[in-house]
Formats: structure tokens, C-alpha cells, sequence
């Protein structure tokens, strides 16, 4: 193992042996090269009279750019188009998230988290967390209803073992103890996966069911598990709800237990609404140990390896768009307005597939967040068959869910467009039937 690998474990053993035994072998083994990227920092600091160090083309003082290239993004410097970001991201921009997740998440005030790390997107920094602490056979937890390219993320790439627990409580809750049963059973590591507002299903729960998930990762780890806890937030802030929780649950779920690492996952794709900008976020809440800072640091710098050892950096042009959208004061009532279009989307599904005429053709599962919302059939009707007839039939495009179930992205529906959708869905259902 490369020295500079052991010298980080050593810090993170030194304050925390638990954090350390979370982490994959590929995890331990990852470092953060004293190689060409350390010596260009150095450079950039001290040769003040000649820098020939970098992997850049430069002229005038400047990066060498195309004309045809500068011209399609007149608002922005040559170098915050065209230059390379350093590994964990633009340094503005992390402290502009930073402030970002702490004026919108008040909960996060007491929690030792690490500066926001770049990622080229949620998916990126899923697979990151995959390449620090997932080993073959480790086991990811998840609710039944999940994102399926969790199975490509996790089980495929890793060989990691995903178990499922009930989403649902029999009266429409998030079953809380479904989760408490399958953490206090499992080995004694486990990756508990939580993404909310959930794809497929739309659901955000209300604090009160996240403060029984925190008492419910606290009994484990008091227990003697070992536990990652990661929060998948790619749709935060999407609520439409009052009764569910207004914020990430991150804060609620960092810093509970010396067992307990947790690592949170957001981005500017969905709360921005910048999808093919890949612009996201990973960070790290510490358990509450002497030494925090430091895990923090090691932890920060095995990251940097990996997407160094990955895709070496994310795009600068992403990141200085973000940047400036984040610093742009005319964001919050834009990001408000897009909300109140969603919502308006989401109460009216909420009001049509509920309708009594389609009570023999589906029961709706709970939603109230997000970009999407589940029915589950009813009259023996197979999902895919279901799916297929309706591309091939009514000229309309679902997602089948396994063997009942078909998601519906209201977010991308106008208000007229949803009773019809549902009376498309409700017919064809018949026809099956």
C-alpha cells in the first residue's frame, strides 16, 4: 500500500477505528498523489517567474481558447470556461454550497461536516461512496422501492448485497419499523441507504418519522453495528407538504454515534434545474469523536483520489455556471416559482388518480414530494404488459416497477395533460383486464 494511503488510515484509526473499518480495501488504499497536481499547486503559489507545469496551453497570460468555443458563453471568463477545476471542485463554489446547505438546512448548525466536494453529478458521488466503503457481499440497505441504478451502482460494479425492507406501514407511513428490524439483524456493517424524496414513489417523510430512524441508527450502533448512513437528496427541496419535513434529513442522521459516519448526496441537478450540467455534491457528517477534523481531511483526500483515479476532474464550465446562478440574487424567487409549478402538478395527480373511477383499476401509494408518484394495479394487470400497451396502443410513456407498480413523472406534465394521462392508463388497464 502507498504510503501516503497508510499515513491517512493512520489519522482516521488514531480518531476513529470504526470509520476505518467502515472503509473498502479499494477505500484504505486510496490516497492523494504528491505527484504532478501537488506540484502545480506549488507552483501556482511560488514561481512567480515562469510556470511550465501544468497540462494547459496558455497565451497572453491566459488559457489558450477558440473563438467559436468563447463566443457560445459570452458571460463568463475564458478561464472559468475552458480550464481544468481542481479535483474536490472550485473552491468558491464549495463554500457557496456550504452556505447554501447551512441557510437551508437549520438542523445541520450542530453537525461537524466537511467542506461540499464536487461530483460530476449524484450518480458520481453514489459511486464514490461505492468506491470508499463498498466491498463485495457488503450489504446495502434500502426500501423496497428504490432507484434501480442502485443494482448497477452498488451490486453490479461492487458486488454489494441489497436487502429491501417495506417502504410502506399499512396506514401510508414510511415503515420505520420495518427499517429498526432489518439494521438491528443485519451484520455488523451495513450501508444504510436513504433517498427522500423518493424515486419512485414521491414520498418525503415528516420529521417525526426521521427522528424514529435516528433513534433507530443510534440502537443499532449502540448495539455494535457499524453503520454508513448516506442520504441520497437528489430531489431536496421538491415538497409540497407541510407535514413533511422541510429539510434534508442529513442533519437529523450526522454526528449520532462513534459508529456512525454519514455522508450526504445533493446537487444542482434537480433543485436548479441544470440536469445535463452534472454538477453535485458529497459531504461527509463526522461521528462525534476527538479528532473529527481529521477524519474529515483523510476522508476528503481519498475522494480526491479516487475521482483523480476516475475521471481526474469535474467540468469547469458547470461549476462556474452553478456558481453563478448561486450567486445570482433573482435565484430564490425563480427556484419558488418553478416549486409552486410542481406542486400545483402534484395536487392536481393527487386529486385525479384519486378519483373514485379508477378505484378498481389501482390504489395510489403515498406521495408528496419530488418529481414522481406511484400507482400499484389492481385486476391481475402485469406492469410491463401494462407498459407496453400503452407505447403501442395510446401512444403514451410510462415506467413499469417491478410486477404491479408504474411510475408517473408528473414533473414533466402540464396541468391539462393529467386526467387524461390517468384515463389513458384507467382504459387500458381495461382492455388487459
Amino acid at each position: 500500500m502507498n504510503p501516503l494511503a497508510v499515513e491517512l488510515n493512520e489519522k482516521i484509526e488514531q480518531a476513529s477505528p470504526d470509520v476505518l473499518a467502515l472503509l473498502s480495501e479499494r477505500g484504505r488504499a486510496l490516497y492523494w498523489p504528491k505527484g504532478i497536481l501537488s506540484q502545480t499547486a506549488e507552483a501556482r503559489d511560488k514561481a512567480h517567474r515562469f510556470n511550465a507545469t501544468i497540462g494547459e496551453a496558455t497565451e497572453d497570460g491566459g488559457p489558450m481558447a477558440l473563438r467559436s468555443v468563447l463566443d457560445q458563453v459570452p458571460g463568463l471568463k475564458p478561464a472559468d470556461i475552458v480550464r481544468y477545476a481542481p479535483a474536490p471542485g472550485k473552491p468558491e463554489l464549495r463554500q457557496a454550497w456550504q452556505k447554501k446547505l447551512l441557510d437551508e438546512n437549520p438542523s445541520m448548525a450542530s453537525v461537524r461536516s466537511g467542506v461540499p466536494i464536487v461530483t460530476h453529478a449524484i450518480t458520481h458521488g453514489l459511486a464514490l461512496v461505492g468506491d470508499l466503503f463498498v466491498d463485495p457481499e457488503d450489504r446495502l440497505l434500502l426500501p423496497d422501492k428504490f432507484w434501480g441504478n442502485y443494482r448497477l451502482t452498488y451490486e453490479v460494479r461492487l458486488g454489494a448485497t441489497i436487502e429491501t425492507y417495506n417502504t410502506y406501514t399499512p396506514d401510508g407511513g414510511f415503515d420505520v419499523p420495518a427499517m429498526r428490524e432489518a439494521l438491528l439483524q443485519g451484520p455488523d456493517k451495513t450501508i444504510l441507504l436513504l433517498n427522500f424524496p423518493n424515486n419512485p414513489t414521491g414520498y418525503m417523510p415528516t420529521r417525526a418519522e426521521v427522528e424514529a430512524i435516528r433513534d433507530a441508527v443510534v440502537e443499532a450502533a449502540e448495539a455494535g453495528k457499524r453503520l454508513l448512513v448516506v442520504t441520497d437528496d437528489a430531489y431536496y427541496g421538491l415538497v409540497y407538504d407541510d407535514d413533511a419535513l422541510q429539510e434534508s434529513p442529513f442533519g437529523l442522521l450526522a454526528g449520532l454515534h462513534p459508529r456512525v459516519l454519514s455522508v450526504k448526496l445533493d446537487g444542482a441537478t434537480k433543485e436548479l434545474f441544470v440536469w445535463g450540467l452534472r454538477c453535485g455534491f458529497l459531504t461527509f457528517g463526522a461521528p462525534p469523536v476527538d479528532g473529527a477534523d481529521a477524519i474529515l481531511e483523510a476522508l476528503e483526500k481519498k475522494v480526491m483520489g479516487a475521482i483523480r483515479g476516475g475521471i481526474s476532474n469535474c467540468a469547469q464550465l458547470s461549476q462556474s455556471v452553478v456558481l453563478n446562478a448561486l450567486q445570482s440574487p433573482k435565484i430564490g424567487d425563480e427556484r419558488r416559482e418553478k416549486l409552486e409549478i410542481l406542486k400545483a402538478r402534484a395536487l392536481r395527480v393527487k386529486q385525479v388518480a384519486g378519483d373514485s373511477k379508477y378505484t378498481e383499476s389501482w390504489d395510489v401509494y403515498p406521495f408528496n414530494a419530488g418529481y414522481f408518484m406511484c400507482i400499484r394495479l389492481k385486476r391481475g394487470v402485469d406492469a410491463e404488459a401494462l407498459r407496453l400497451h400503452l407505447l403501442d396502443e395510446y401512444g403514451v410513456g410510462l415506467i413499469s416497477n417491478g410486477r404491479t407498480d408504474i411510475r408517473v413523472a408528473f414533473s414533466c406534465l402540464e396541468l391539462d395533460e393529467i386526467e387524461p394521462l390517468f384515463d389513458c392508463v384507467h382504459a387500458a388497464i381495461g382492455d388487459l383486464a
